[in-house]
Parts: structure tokens; C-alpha cells; sequence
């Protein structure tokens, strides 16, 4: 039978750059541009201090996106992903796998209950997850099955390119 113990990838993740025709670029420039505003409210609210331009960016990136860590897991057949994705519901998330990555987005809006008075100020914002997880091999992308439970979204991978294993015969000469 085949090893189907899974074994736990240790590469240190990788930075993908996103390029035009990336099946991905469109997510990640609609967070890029979320980013860009609220930087740029950052400044304006500083009185257009210059100086502190990554600062606001960070500032703003941090209140945007959540950070989702990720565990990915191989088996001969496949991968599992599991990510954090706290207060995220099934509708809030999308998962689009491309042959040798996967991007998980989810958006969701944080509220508050309150039902009297005008709010002054608020830390509330909408948050944003973006996650590219590039992977070694070749997955199917019409077999990907995610499924979120308790602020864990587990995605299940199968790999493509698995060559079958054909039983060399052996052939007797004839005369």
C-alpha cells in the first residue's frame, strides 16, 4: 500500500510576485487600492505630514488585512491547507486554485450593535484576507474541496501528473 502519511512542508514560504495575466492579479489590486486609500486618509489626517509614508502604509495594511497563517500538509496525493480565518463565514471566503497555487480572499465587515448616538470615532473596519499559497506540484483545479468550520478553513488538494504504475512484462522470443 501506499505511504499515505502526510508530512509537513518546511520551506519557508515564498513571496510570489503577481504579473498581468496572474489568475490572482484582480484580488490583490482590489486590496492594493484599499490600502492605497486609506494610506492616503492616514496622511491627510497628519496634516500631510511628509515623512511617514511607510508608516501610514503599514498602519493601514494592518487595519485592512488579517493576517491568515497558513499549514500545508503533502501526501503522496495530494495537499491539505488549513488556514485561520476567525469570525469569516463560508460566504465570506473564496478560494481560486491555479495549477501550482491556490489564493484564499474573504472579506467581512465588522459592526457594532450600538443603536444610540452618533459615533465619533471608531477602530472598526472592514477586513480583508489574501493569501497565495504557492505549491511544489501540479494540482487538479477542477478537485478542490473547502470547507470552514469554527474559524478554520481546511482546503483539500489532489495532484495532477501522478504517473500510473504499468507492470513491465516479460516477453519470449519466437522463432
Amino acid at each position: 500500500m501506499k505511504n499515505e502519511n502526510p508530512r509537513q512542508l518546511v520551506r519557508t514560504p515564498e513571496i510570489r510576485s503577481l504579473f498581468a495575466g496572474d489568475p490572482f492579479i484582480e484580488p490583490a489590486q482590489e486590496i492594493n487600492d484599499l490600502i492605497a486609500r486609506r494610506a492616503h486618509e492616514l496622511f491627510e489626517s497628519s496634516g500631510f505630514t511628509h515623512g511617514h509614508a511607510d508608516d501610514d502604509w503599514l498602519r493601514a495594511e494592518s487595519e485592512i488585512l488579517l493576517q491568515a497563517p497558513v499549514d500545508v500538509t503533502e501526501t503522496e496525493t495530494g495537499f491539505t491547507i488549513r488556514a485561520d480565518v476567525p469570525g469569516f463565514r463560508e460566504k465570506d471566503l473564496e478560494v481560486r486554485a491555479a495549477p501550482r497555487s491556490l489564493c484564499i480572499t474573504g472579506k467581512r465587515q465588522e459592526s457594532s450593535d450600538q443603536k444610540e448616538g452618533t459615533t465619533i470615532y471608531s477602530e472598526r473596519h472592514t477586513k480583508h484576507i489574501f493569501r497565495v499559497v504557492g505549491l511544489p506540484a501540479e494540482i487538479d483545479q477542477d478537485r478542490v474541496n473547502a470547507t470552514v468550520s469554527d474559524g478554520l478553513l481546511e482546503i483539500k488538494l489532489l495532484k495532477v501528473g501522478l504517473g500510473k504504475k504499468v507492470p513491465v512484462l516479460a516477453k519470449t522470443a519466437t522463432a
